[in-house]
C-alpha cells in the first residue's frame, strides 16, 4: 500500500485513526495493540509471504533483547555480550541471505571462473530498516539502556507503518516512551491539521516534482548511455539528482505527518541537504537517522577519531563503504559509498587548511563543490552498472564531438531538453530558495499551534487540505502511481 493512493488516504488512514482513538477511550494498551495490528495489515498488503520473516525477526529479537537486558542487570556482562553476538549474527545473516547472497556468490563465481545460477530471491520489503532498527535495540540492551519490556510496544516500535518501508530508522528511546504518553492517545483536530500539512507537502513533492522530473531520467540511465552528448548527460544526472531529492523528501514529510496525526513525533530524517556547504554537513542533513546509526553503531565502535587522523580516515571510508552496500547489492553502491568516504576524508583535510577562514566566497564555493560531488555520486547510485555510470560521466565531461548544430548537440534527440531545463530550474529554485516544511512549522509537538488550529479557520484549512490531497492523488492515479525510490533500498 502506497501513501500516494486513494486506498491508503480514503480507507486505511481514516479507519486506522478512528479505531486508534476509539480504543484509546477505554484502554491505552488497547490503542497500541490496534495500531500494531493496523501496521501489520499495512505490511501484509504488500506481500503477505514476507510476514513470517518480519514476525519471526520481531519475536526472536524481543526475546534476545530481554535475555541480554536480564543478564546485564544481573552483572553477567560476558554472557550478555555473547547473546548480543548471537543476535547480531542472526540479524545480519538474514539480511545477507535475502539481499546479498546472489551478489556475493556471483562475484565468487567470477573469481574462481565457474558459472553460477542466481537464486533470484525476492527481497522482503523494509528488511534493511527493520533489521538496523533491531540491531540498535540489541546493542542498547547490552549497554543497559533499555527499560521498555512490553511486547506490544516493541512490536509497534518495529512495525509502525509510517516508517516501516523506507525509514526513518527508529531508536527505542525516542519512540517507545511516546507510545505510553496519554496525550498521544487523545484526538486533536489541530494535530490532524498539522499532520495533514506535512502529508500534503510531501504528496506535492512526490506527485508533482519527483514524478514530474523523473521522465528525463530513464532515457539517459536506461537507454542511451553509449553515445550521450554533454547536454544529455548533465540533463539526466541533474534530473535524477532532483528526482531522488524530492522523492525522499516527500516520503520523509508524509511519514512525519502521518505519525503526527497519531500524536507520535518521528525523528527528522531530511533537512534541505543540497543547501549544505560541505559533505560533512550533507550527511548531517541527508537520511539523518541512517547517518546517526552508522556513526553510533559502526564508526565509533571501529574507533572513531580516537587513534589519530590516519585511523580516523580509514574508519570513515569503511563506514561509508558499508553504508553504500546497505543500499543495495551492486558494485555501483559500493563505489558510491567509497566516493563519499573519499569526500569526507578530503573535507576533514580542507577543514584543517581553512581553519578560521569563513566568508561568502568560501561558503558559495563550498555549496557548489558539495553539490557537484553529490551529483557525481548519484550517477553511480542510479546507474545499472559501473560501465553505464562511467559512460554517463564521460558524456558529462565532454560527451560526443560537439558542434554548433542542433543535431550534434543532441537537442531533443532522446528527450525534450527545453522542458527538462524548465523542470530543473523550478526544482533548483524550490531547493535552494525556499525553506523546508520543518523550518516553517517547527519541530516536536506544536501544542500552541494545535490550539490555534482548533479554533478560527481550522475547519476551513482542514477542508482545503483534504481537497488538495484528493486532487494530488487524482493526478497520481491518472499518471499511474509510482513507488518511492527508497523502497528499493
Amino acid at each position: 500500500m502506497l501513501f500516494n493512493t486513494f486506498s491508503f488516504f480514503a480507507v486505511f488512514l481514516p479507519l486506522t485513526l478512528l479505531v486508534y482513538f476509539l480504543c484509546s477511550r477505554y484502554s491505552l494498551r488497547g490503542s497500541i495493540v490496534a495500531l500494531l495490528l493496523a501496521s501489520v495489515a499495512f505490511y501484509c498488503y504488500w506481500d503477505i509471504r514476507f510476514f513470517p520473516i518480519l514476525a519471526g525477526s520481531i519475536c526472536c529479537n524481543f526475546w534476545m533483547g530481554r535475555k541480554i537486558s536480564d543478564l546485564h542487570a544481573a552483572g553477567d556482562l560476558l554472557s550478555a555480550k555473547r547473546w548480543l553476538i548471537v543476535g547480531l549474527v542472526a540479524n545480519l545473516s538474514l539480511l545477507v541471505f535475502f539481499k546479498y547472497f546472489d551478489f556475493l556468490l556471483g562475484n565468487f563465481s567470477l573469481l574462481i571462473g565457474r558459472p553460477y545460477q542466481q537464486l533470484g530471491l525476492a527481497l522482503p520489503i523494509g528488511i534493511s530498516f527493520f533489521t538496523f532498527t533491531q540491531i540498535a535495540y540489541l546493542v542498547d540492551c547490552n549497554a543497559g539502556k533499555v527499560r521498555e519490556t512490553k511486547p506490544e510496544s516493541y512490536g509497534l516500535f518495529v512495525t509502525y507503518f509510517p516508517h516501516l518501508i523506507a525509514g526513518p530508522i527508529l531508536h527505542h528511546k525516542e519512540m517507545m516512551p511516546q507510545f505510553d504518553q496519554p496525550d498521544s492517545h487523545v484526538f486533536s483536530r489541530g494535530r490532524l491539521i498539522l499532520g495533514l500539512l506535512f502529508f500534503t507537502s510531501g504528496l506535492f513533492k512526490k506527485v508533482v516534482l519527483a514524478d514530474g522530473v523523473a521522465r528525463y531520467v530513464g532515457p539517459v540511465f536506461d537507454v542511451s548511455q553509449g553515445n550521450l552528448t554533454m547536454l544529455e548527460g548533465w540533463a539526466g544526472a541533474l534530473s535524477y539528482t532532483f528526482q531522488l531529492y524530492f522523492d525522499f523528501s516527500a516520503y520523509s514529510d508524509m511519514a512525519y505527518g502521518l505519525s503526527y496525526m497519531f500524536g507520535i513525533v518521528l525523528p527528522i530524517n531530511f533537512n534541505s541537504p543540497y543547501q549544505s556547504r560541505s559533505i560533512i554537513e550533507f550527511w548531517r542533513r541527508w537520511h539523518i537517522t541512517l547517518s546517526t546509526f552508522l556513526r553510533d553503531y559502526l564508526y565509533i565502535p571501529l574507533g572513531g577519531n580516537r587513534d589519530g587522523d590516519a585511523r580516523r580516515y580509514l574508519n570513515l571510508v569503511i563506514t561509508m563503504l558499508l553504508g553504500g552496500l546497505w543500499h543495495g547489492a551492486n558494485w555501483t553502491f559500493v563505489i558510491w559509498g567509497g566516493l563519499h568516504g573519499f569526500y569526507l576524508v578530503c573535507n576533514h583535510g580542507l577543514r584543517h587548511l581553512l581553519a578560521g577562514r569563513d566568508n561568502w566566497c568560501i561558503r558559495v564555493l563550498g555549496t557548489l563543490l558539495t553539490l557537484l560531488a553529490v551529483v557525481v555520486g548519484w550517477v553511480f547510485f542510479r546507474a545499472n552498472s559501473v560501465a553505464s555510470a562511467c559512460a554517463i560521466l564521460k558524456a558529462m565531461a565532454g560527451g560526443t564531438m560537439l558542434s554548433v548544430s542542433g543535431a550534434s548537440l543532441g537537442i531533443n534527440r532522446i528527450m525534450d531538453v527545453n522542458n527538462c531545463l524548465v523542470w530543473l530550474a523550478a526544482c533548483a529554485a524550490i531547493t535552494f530558495l525556499m525553506p523546508n516544511i520543518y523550518q516553517v512549522l517547527g519541530t516536536g509537538l506544536r501544542r500552541e499551534q494545535e490550539r490555534r488550529l482548533e479554533q478560527g479557520l481550522g475547519g476551513m484549512l482542514l477542508g482545503a487540505l483534504l481537497l488538495l490531497s484528493a486532487l494530488l492523488l487524482a493526478i497520481s492515479e491518472t499518471r499511474g502511481v509510482s513507488e518511492f525510490l527508497y523502497f528499493n533500498f
